[in-house]
């Protein structure tokens, strides 16, 4: 039953919940099964919950479209009070800190009739595109063990590529949803900015750049998911506007002829982009085309933008900077350099350089930014196409910084992401589906991106491609099915 479960999605299991085929208990024994069995060679899951999970599960659980689901946090944000709470940092860890209330998000989340079976793999405060913190290692991909699973959601990503569990938390700062979905073969959606709620330790005008979804392997529970998450809580300082129906009413929907624009270069100039996700690209524009689109080169001419690399980074290194600050505070002494990567002391430090008026020059030329790459699409287009990644997973140690070059990783992973910060910055919505495998089998995304608040075409055109060209199919060498 565990090899056959690992297979279906949370719609499905869900579905065999509610008509008395499983129970959640037994779902979750299911789950605790896989976890223990595959999670040595994935280090995926650091903070285990199993008998949190199985007193839940015997429970009475909410009557969500989720109940009885297993499911992971992020080990960032989606904090339930009283357990641990790292966010990668060593320091944290030694302190066995734990967090001291419980997020909205993971509220909803638990709302929905998920289980939680304990928390993900993440690096150091969600900093970089990989995830292999010192604090508890890497994370492998299922793939392909000696590579990335991308971050910061890596440990979410290898659990739910793996089969461990169905869906799993994620959140997107400057991609960490929708590059590990590219690196491991998931689908990857990034909501518009005020779509989730980061309440209540923080907010989107003091933390404009990330947002919260899961991830999974089908767009029918990606869309229920953002169904679940929607619903602002009272104080939210930013909203996106209500969808006009449930997202999960989309999947299938028609989504009518689309104008779409490809971009397959690097728009930011931070390095190539290579042959096996250009490839993807372009056969993902020609299979739209037959789905009946209209494809054509083009995008925002304000992507091409070089100066949204140090735009950006302002809004990163200060963040980091007030992360440390804040986490030291919790535990009651300063985090120093010795507690942390060099890459992660450098962003601190570039970002405790930064001053406020600088702050809020770069926050003001982000929302420029975003405001002429939004009127390409009041221009006509509907939809951007574009590689999720400028190359494929990449081994684990690509993105390490050597003591005399600490901001070396920050910079090598603007050549491996220049498709998904823009986007957060413009707090547009986004979706990574898996295109295909490259000749090394190593899983390659594309991206889609619509106009602000529109989730709902992502959604149906996503369905119709996963429709015409699915990939349920598909799993890695490492699954729990074998």
């Amino acid at each position: 039953m565990t090899d056959d479960l690992s297979l279906l999605d949370a719609t499905a299991q869900a579905e065999l919940v509610r008509r008395g085929d499983a129970s959640p208990a037994e779902l979750v024994d299911a789950a605790v099964a896989r976890i223990e069995a595959l999670n040595p060679q994935l280090n995926a899951v650091i903070h285990e919950r199993f008998e949190a999970a199985r007193s839940d599960a015997a429970g009475d659980l909410p009557d969500g479209p989720f109940r009885g689901v297993p499911t992971l946090f992020k080990d960032l944000m989606c904090a339930i009070e009283g357990e641990p709470y790292h966010e990668g940092l060593r320091p944290l860890k030694e302190a066995g800190y734990r967090a001291p209330a419980t997020d909205n998000l993971a509220r909803r989340l638990l709302a929905s009739g998920l289980v939680c079976l304990g928390r993900t793999n993440t690096p150091e405060i969600g900093l970089v595109p990989t995830t292999e913190p010192p604090a508890y290692g890497p994370t492998r991909n299922p793939w392909d063990t000696s590579r990335t699973t991308g971050g910061s959601s890596g440990g979410s990503a290898a659990a739910v590529a793996s089969g461990m569990v169905p869906v799993a938390h994620g959140n997107d700062g400057g991609g960490s949803i929708r590059i590990p979905a590219s690196c491991c073969g998931l689908v990857g959606l990034k909501p518009s900015r005020g779509r989730s709620s980061l309440g209540p330790r923080v907010g989107q005008i003091s933390s404009p750049l990330p947002v919260e979804n899961l991830l999974a392997r089908s767009v029918r529970d990606v869309a229920t998911a953002l169904d679940v998450i929607s619903a602002p809580f009272p104080g939210d300082p930013v909203i996106a506007p209500a969808l006009p129906r449930p997202a999960r009413d989309e999947v299938g929907a028609d989504p009518g002829r689309l104008r779409i624009g490809l971009l397959t270069a690097n728009p930011l100039d931070t390095g190539p982009v290579h042959a096996d996700c250009v490839a993807a690209a372009e056969d993902a524009a020609r299979a739209l085309e037959a789905l009946g689109h209209a494809v054509e080169p083009a995008f925002p001419a304000a992507l091409a933008n070089p100066e949204l690399v140090m735009q950006f980074g302002v809004a990163w290194f200060a963040g980091a900077a007030a992360g440390l600050d804040a986490f030291g505070a919790a535990i009651g002494r300063s985090i120093t350099a010795d507690d942390v990567e060099p890459l992660t002391w450098a962003m601190a430090e570039a970002g405790r350089a930064v001053t406020a008026e600088q702050y809020l020059a770069a926050v003001a030329s982000m929302e420029r930014f975003g405001r002429d790459v939004a009127a390409w699409w009041d221009g006509g287009f509907d939809l951007l196409l574009t590689p999720t990644l400028a190359e494929p997973p990449v081994p684990l140690g690509t993105f390490a910084s050597p003591p005399d070059e600490p901001l070396a990783g920050f910079l090598r992973a603007g050549a491996f992401t220049p498709f998904t910060p823009p986007f957060n910055a413009t707090g547009q919505p986004a979706v990574s589906l898996p295109w295909r495998e490259n000749a090394d089998g190593l899983p390659i995304g594309v991206h889609l991106v619509a106009a602000y608040g529109r989730e709902d075409v992502l959604v149906r055109v996503a369905s119709q491609v996963e429709a015409a060209h699915p990939w349920a199919s598909r799993r890695p060498p490492v699954h729990a099915a074998g």
